[in-house]
Formats: structure tokens, C-alpha cells, sequence
């Protein structure tokens, strides 16, 4: 019989796994360097929401195992390392970071603990606030005016950033008001606002520059550039949170109305700064933020607890690095890395490739990702992306999930993605336009995927209207090679679709009276319906009103479509290209011998209206109007709508949110107007017309 060794297992699991304090103390020396990348050099190398994930867990051991808690742990420590390239200044009162809750029961224990402490039953009063995810600052005021402006770095030890803050609109060098104290200091974050981050992004990557990966990082890179100049050219904003060190005791003991004291002075505030006396009107603010979140100015990772009565802070006082008297209920995360599995190439309705990351599924966002948008060729090489990286996805509200960065190091053995030097469908060559991004299929009909979707386009509401042609369908048709062509959907019978899937007789019978139906249609709605590039529904409109007839249309030289408002040269280009491809013009008048019509166009009286001649462009979201509302009620007023702006726009509405379009109004000194400039303007030329 053979002998069991019942002790070499044994040995060999305890060898196998770690000691808890190798535990923490690998842990430690993670997240320090993550803490290095983040807070030092501002390259992030892991989410936040994975950070989180590895400080829970170091806690978490320390907690278990208080014999290996020390000082040093990243558990006790406030952000990071100060930058060597700037002064340091002490924090009289240390700036410390916030615990965190993750769901209602979190934020329950934390309101228990609380009334343990202060030995009271009562509703607690707080005052609630955003979470901004920027960078935090310190500002002291002496005799009113702005004396030093410093970050928070390590907690105790800042940057002394002073320069760079004055650039910063926002922030009043002299504040107003009375009862200013000797000394004060406001503490609060510095963002770059969402619109004025992407509106920046897409500047830099026209100009091959670098892009930000995030907002925060936007702001945090912003403000610790040697050159104020630099920072004065980068759109930041600062919102107060509270107070530091002061010389008066003189104010409120209320956090809430010390707040709206700083507003008076003449500081920014968050507008969605509230007071909540329980609980639960706690957490119905926390999802009131969750719900606006995607409709706010800046980035928020979740909202901001914090006792309201400032003496009951003082008694329960401090932690290690937090307030016992605050705690920040965070979001889910809107990131989170997952590994890039492959690439696909995707043809769409214009020809245009674009690259999409196969993932393996991550639930970010509220949903499971397995795909993202990886936009073009450009954005695979400045990520440096191969198969097998660890990368980032993000995905807000509805925002088609993208690949923001890699962050593991470069494995040698990893495949990297190249870029199709043929269209991946139809193995036609490929082109791209001097200064465009995109690189196209050059087959137009021929290419099977843009026959797709040029077929789905040509029938969706806004064009031909086609009721019952949807995606399925039109696929179907395709591959059966029942259509190739827009103008094959006339000449098909009930008897064919009928061997379609999930295609019954009177299924089919509807789709042949819609398809009959669509022929009775405008001129607009046809020209629409031809896919050309970059011609939407305005510069429709003012194409088919200018030309009247699609012959004069077609017969236009670049000179006469550049005279119709909102046709630029590279749109005018586009519209003579479209009429030059003989299997265009082919399907066009197999269109029209199939019987589709419109009613003659003529040309229209010249009316006398306050807004003739001039051309307004609508960007943003509007919150009190529809954007087609406000664009009819100015065209009823005689003004044309254009779809982008240019030297010859007269004026831009720009709404919440609004991006590049609001940047190059800026740029070409056109005037710019509010939503609520635009109702007055609205309400006194509607009266002066009657």
C-alpha cells in the first residue's frame, strides 16, 4: 500500500498563498504607483472605478489585520506627490479627501454612525451638493483680495498655483460685498466644463495634437503648466465647496448658508446646492442628480454629504484622511477596463470604415459593453492599440461606448491592429480627402454594405418614408438579390416578399401599397433621400428653394451652389461629385421613370420679414423649446437655418451644452445668443410684425 504524504499538500498551499501582509504590501506598492501616475504626472493607468475597487480591498485587510496598518499606507494618505517645479504651501488646515458609500444601505450605516456618535436619535440636516470631478483648490483671500491659489496635492503640502488660477474667468482676483473677513480661504474644484472639453478635443485632433482622456485630466494638466499663457488658452471653471482657515468667526453655522455667503462675495456655486433633513430626501437627491447628470455643465462621479451644522462637524471632528461629518455617495462607473479582443471594420451608408473594438463584456454604465467605437484610423495609432490590451471603455447616458486608453504596457507578443488597405466587403480600394480623418469605400451601390444602408436610408421617415422597410427587410431583399438599387424597391411584387421571413401575404401586400405610396413626395424629400455627403435637412431646404428644379440642380457649377446659404466648398464639391457618378444619375432616373413625383416648385414672393437675408445656426440643447420649434418660429420670422457655421452666419444660438459650433463662432467674431436672448428677440419681432 502506498504511503500519503498528508503533510506536502499542506506545505505546499501555505507556500502558494500569500501572507496578509504580503497581501497589503503588495496592494501598497499598487496603488502608489497608480497614485504617482494619477496625482503626479496626470496619466492615469487604471479607472477610477478600479482604484476604488483595490483601495476597498487594502482597507478592507488593514481593517482585519490592525498589526500591519501604518502611517504611510495609502489608506492614510490624501492624493499625491508635490511637483518639485512649483513652490509648496502648507495647508494650515489639512485638505482632506472624502470617505465613499455605494448604495442605500452604505448610506444608511454612515447617518447610524453619526447619531451613535453625537448620541441622538433625530433627523440629521445636510447639505447635499455634486461631486465634481476636477481638481481641488485652495484660494486665500487677505483684505478681499486673492493673495495665493494652491492645490490640494498630498493633503497637508500643495502647489502653489497662483498664476495659472488667475487666468481663470471665473474666479473674482477681488471679492465683494460686506463683511468680508481679514482672512479667508474658499476651498473647491476646478473643471474643465464637458462642452468646452470636447469642443477642445476636437480642435486638438484636427490640429494633430494631443487629445485629454477625461475632463479631470483636462483640468488637472491645465493648471500645473509652467506657462500661465498655456492656461489662460484652456477653458476652466471653479465651484466653491467650503471653507479653510479663517481669521473672523463671524459667519454663518450653517455649511449651507456659508455657501451662499461665498456666492455673495461673489464666488461660483453650484446651482444644484440643496438641504436635505433625512435620509431618504438624501437619497431622492442622489437620484434627481443621477438622472440630470448627463445634462449638467461639468463631470460628476456622484454627490456630497455633509453635516450642516458646523459645530456638530467640529464635534465629530476627523479620521486619519476624511471628516467623520461628510462622505461622498459615488455613481456607477461611467468607466472601466476590459480587454480589446479584436478589431472589426465596418462599412457604412457613405463608404466610411470604422473600426470597432470587440471586447471582452464589461458592465459600465449600467449596461454590458462588448463593443465600442474606435471613430477611424488616426485614433487606433494614438492609442497604440494591439489585440490583447487592456484598454478603457466609457460609456455616458446614451453614448455609443468608446475606447478612451490602453493602459497596460506594450506586450511585444500582442498582434497589433492594422488598418484594411481594401474596402473588408467588397475588397474595392480605398480613399481618403486631403485633411479628413475618414477613409471610404470607393465603390458607392456596388459595395454591398453601402447598398444597405443606402436602401435603409433612402426609405426611413425623414426621406421616402417607407413604412414596414426596416433593417431585416432590406437585408433580406439585398441577399436575395431582389434589389441593388433604391429604385428596384418600384418594380417588386407582393409574391416575392412573401418568401421572405417573418413575411406573410398581408405583410407583403402592405409593404407594396407603402413603397406605391412613397412615389407622391417633395423635392426635398428626394434629395434628401440621395444620401449625398453632408447634406442634411437644411442645406435641403435651401438647395431645392434656391434651384427650384433638380435639372438646375444637377446642371449647378460650384460657384452657383456656393451662392445658396449654408454650401460651403467642400459640401459644393460633394454635391458635384454625387451628380458626376454615372450609376447615380442612373438610379435617379430609374426613380423617376418608376413614377415618383413632387409638386412644381416656384420661386417665393419676397416678403418683407425682420429676419430676411440672414442665417442663424442653432447648437446646444434648448430647455424651455424644441430646437425645430425655435428653428420654424425663425424661419417664419424670414431668417435661413443653417447646419454649420460659417463667415457667412449671421447669429448662433447656442443652448446647454453647446460645442465646436459655439468654439468657431468665437473664433469668427459671429454674435452669439442665449435661449433666453433668443425668446426676447423672438417675442419682440413676432409683436412687430402682428
Amino acid at each position: 500500500m502506498k504511503k500519503v504524504n498528508y503533510f506536502q499538500p499542506y506545505c505546499l498551499k501555505t507556500l502558494m498563498t500569500p501572507s496578509f501582509e504580503d497581501q497589503i504590501l503588495a496592494l501598497r506598492e499598487v496603488i502608489n504607483r497608480y497614485n504617482l501616475h494619477y496625482y503626479t504626472h496626470d496619466e492615469p493607468i487604471i479607472t477610477d472605478a478600479e482604484y476604488d475597487r483595490k483601495i476597498q480591498q487594502l482597507r478592507q485587510l488593514e481593517s482585519e489585520n490592525p498589526e500591519f496598518k501604518t502611517p504611510d499606507s495609502p489608506t492614510q494618505k490624501v492624493g499625491g506627490a508635490v511637483l518639485s517645479a512649483f513652490s509648496k504651501v502648507n495647508h494650515e488646515i489639512p485638505m482632506l479627501s472624502l470617505g465613499n458609500v455605494y448604495s442605500a444601505e452604505e448610506l444608511e450605516a454612515f447617518v447610524e454612525r453619526l447619531n451613535n456618535r453625537l448620541d441622538t436619535r433625530d433627523d440629521l440636516l445636510f447639505c447635499v451638493e455634486p461631486k465634481l470631478d476636477g481638481l481641488a483648490i485652495s484660494l486665500l483671500y487677505v483684505k478681499g483680495h486673492l493673495l495665493r491659489a494652491a492645490t490640494r496635492g498630498d493633503g497637508r503640502i500643495g502647489e502653489d498655483v497662483t498664476h495659472n488660477i488667475k487666468t481663470i474667468k471665473n474666479i473674482p482676483l477681488t471679492l465683494k460685498g460686506q463683511h468680508i473677513p481679514e482672512l479667508i480661504e474658499i476651498r473647491g474644484e476646478v473643471v474643465m466644463p464637458l462642452a468646452d472639453f470636447n469642443a477642445y478635443n476636437q480642435v486638438a485632433e484636427q490640429q494633430g495634437q494631443k487629445r485629454f482622456a477625461n475632463p479631470r485630466n483636462a483640468a488637472a494638466g491645465s493648471l500645473r503648466q509652467l506657462d500661465s499663457k498655456i492656461t489662460a488658452t484652456r477653458p476652466l471653471a471653479f465651484y466653491s465647496y467650503g471653507i479653510g482657515q479663517v481669521s473672523s468667526e463671524a459667519l454663518p453655522d450653517s455649511h449651507y448658508q456659508r455657501l451662499l455667503q461665498i456666492k455673495a462675495w461673489g464666488l461660483p456655486l453650484s446651482q444644484e446646492v440643496e438641504r436635505q433633513g433625512s435620509v431618504q430626501g438624501c437619497l431622492n437627491y442622489y437620484h434627481s442628480i443621477l438622472q440630470k447628470r448627463d445634462n449638467l455643465p461639468y463631470e460628476i462621479d456622484g454627490v456630497v454629504y455633509k453635516i450642516d451644522d458646523i459645530k456638530l462637524q467640529e464635534k465629530l471632528g476627523f479620521v486619519s484622511r476624511a471628516p467623520r461629518w461628510a462622505t461622498a455617495h459615488k455613481f456607477p462607473a461611467q468607466e472601466e477596463q476590459t480587454l480589446l479582443l479584436d478589431v472589426e471594420f465596418q462599412v457604412g451608408r457613405t463608404g466610411a470604415i470604422t473600426p470597432v473594438a470587440i471586447l471582452e463584456p464589461v458592465f459600465v454604465g449600467g449596461v454590458t459593453v462588448s463593443r465600442a467605437s474606435l471613430h477611424n484610423k488616426d485614433e487606433i495609432a494614438r492609442l497604440g492599440l494591439s489585440r490583447g490590451d487592456t484598454v478603457v471603455i466609457r460609456r455616458a447616458a446614451d453614448v455609443i461606448p468608446q475606447v478612451t486608453s490602453r493602459l497596460a504596457e506594450k506586450n511585444p507578443h500582442f498582434e497589433a491592429i492594422i488598418f484594411p488597405d481594401l474596402c473588408p466587403v467588397c475588397q474595392s480600394e480605398l480613399e481618403q480627402i486631403a485633411d479628413e480623418a475618414t477613409i471610404r469605400c470607393s465603390a458607392g451601390l456596388f459595395c454591398a454594405a453601402q447598398r444597405k444602408q443606402a436602401i435603409q436610408y433612402f426609405s426611413s421617415r425623414k426621406t421616402m418614408n417607407i413604412d414596414g422597410l426596416g433593417e431585416k427587410v432590406v437585408e433580406q431583399l439585398v441577399d436575395a438579390d431582389l434589389i441593388s438599387t433604391p429604385a428596384d424597391l418600384y418594380g417588386l411584387h407582393a409574391d416575392q416578399l412573401v418568401e421572405l421571413e417573418r413575411m406573410g401575404p398581408k405583410k407583403a401586400e402592405n409593404l407594396i401599397n407603402a413603397i406605391h405610396q412613397s412615389k407622391q413626395t417633395t423635392f426635398a424629400r428626394f434629395l434628401l433621400a440621395m444620401g449625398i455627403r453632408e447634406v442634411g435637412e437644411a442645406t435641403v431646404n435651401n438647395l431645392t428653394e434656391h434651384f427650384l428644379t433638380l435639372q438646375r440642380l444637377q446642371q449647378a457649377d460650384k460657384e452657383a451652389l456656393q451662392a445658396v446659404d449654408d454650401v460651403g466648398e467642400v459640401v459644393a464639391q460633394h454635391i458635384i461629385h454625387f451628380f458626376r457618378q454615372s450609376h447615380n444619375v442612373e438610379v435617379i432616373e430609374a426613380l423617376l421613370e418608376a413614377g415618383i413625383h413632387w409638386p412644381q416648385l416656384t420661386a417665393k414672393p419676397q416678403k418683407s420679414l425682420p429676419l430676411s437675408g440672414k442665417t442663424y445656426v442653432l447648437t446646444g440643447t434648448l430647455t424651455q423649446m424644441k430646437r425645430n420649434e425655435a428653428k420654424v418660429l425663425l424661419q417664419t420670422l424670414g431668417a435661413k437655418i443653417s447646419a454649420s457655421v460659417s463667415a457667412k452666419t449671421d447669429c448662433v444660438v447656442a443652448g446647454e451644452s453647446a460645442g465646436s459650433k459655439l468654439l468657431k463662432a468665437r473664433e469668427l467674431g459671429i454674435a452669439i445668443i442665449d435661449e433666453e436672448q433668443l425668446q426676447v428677440l423672438l417675442a419682440s419681432l413676432q409683436n412687430s410684425t402682428g
